[in-house]
């Protein structure tokens, strides 16, 4: 019996998803939306390109939450979009709103599913999530270290004119203007990029990094980034249907780790078919210590202030 996943929102992250999905077919896949027609039309598109792609998984479009029952796997795309001069923070309120509404519609139709959340605030709509859904914290996880990642991991691999793929890179904490690349935990081919790029120029990568999302929403002026975080949110749901067990950096629900508790923030992970199998605890020196700290004290921050608004 074929895998099944739910993505929520139909929009770009969501459809994208779809397609990576569908082509590789590892699952079934159901798309929802609330807007009649859409999840529907996309969804009968990628069956017709099925043939094409030698794929033979089944997709719904649907906008009825019974058709998410039984999933192995839930995706939450759904929400707000940046736009120009937006922060990932400006989203805060609308957006808890409508992950509240779909963790409450979809969790007591799939107990066993693993949540992966993606909407932004991406770190405090994981906690919305398990706030609603009640699960344990290990089945909900944050999707945003990856994607953070793969934005360091290519400004580093055009920097030194090598393969991305032969690149690794560590970003954690929220995910956000807070994140934290990590310099020494980022290699090309095992090698340190400490050793092989100035401190002024990794700096650069760094801020770049960081405004990785910003950058294209300023590009594209009315939408933002899809490719990169669909591509970032295959990989987890890939690990999860698959139980790969990659180590993966994802926004995890800390229980003691680092010294911190009780919130979310992107930290490395084991990946598999339970969600978060373990949570890698790294040697971090006093400035990246300092920094993931800080991180973790800005996604707390807006948790609280959340909760102040009611959310």
């Amino acid at each position: 019996m074929k895998k099944k996943v739910s993505i929520i929102g139909a929009g770009n992250v969501g459809a994208s998803l779809a397609q990576l999905l569908v082509y590789s077919g590892i699952c079934d896949v159901v798309l929802f939306d609330i807007v009649n027609g859409v999840p529907q039309g996309k969804a009968l598109d990628l069956s017709e390109a099925c043939p094409l792609w030698g794929s033979s998984i089944n997709i719904t479009g649907t906008n009825d939450y019974k058709d998410t029952a039984g999933s192995d796997v839930i995706v939450i795309t759904a929400g707000l979009a940046r736009k120009p001069g937006m922060s990932r923070d400006d989203l805060l309120s609308a957006n808890a709103k409508v992950v509240a509404d779909v963790a409450k519609n979809t969790c007591q139709l799939s107990r066993d599913a693993i949540f992966i959340v993606v909407t932004n605030p991406m770190d405090v709509m994981a906690q919305v999530t398990l706030k609603v859904t009640g699960f344990n914290p290990d089945m909900i996880i944050g999707m945003g270290g990856i994607l953070d990642s793969a934005r360091f991991r290519t400004f580093v691999a055009w920097e030194l004119g090598i393969a991305p793929e032969d690149v690794e890179a560590l970003v954690m904490g929220g995910h956000g203007d807070q994140m934290v690349p990590m310099p020494r935990f980022t290699t090309a081919k095992g090698i340190s990029i400490t050793h092989l790029i100035s401190e002024d120029r990794i700096n650069k990568l760094i801020e770049r990094t960081k405004n990785g999302g910003a950058e294209i929403v300023g590009l594209l002026k009315t939408g933002s980034a899809f490719y990169a975080p669909s591509a970032s949110t295959f990989q987890m749901v890939k690990s999860v249907i698959l139980d790969e067990k990659r180590l993966l950096p994802c926004s995890a629900y800390l229980n003691g780790q680092y010294g911190l508790k009780g919130y979310y923030a992107g930290v490395p992970v084991i990946l598999g078919k339970k969600g978060v199998e373990k949570i890698i605890e790294l040697p971090l020196n006093e400035q990246e210590k300092s920094a993931f700290e800080k991180s973790f004290e800005a996604v707390k921050g807006l948790v609280q202030n959340l909760n102040t608004m009611g959310g």
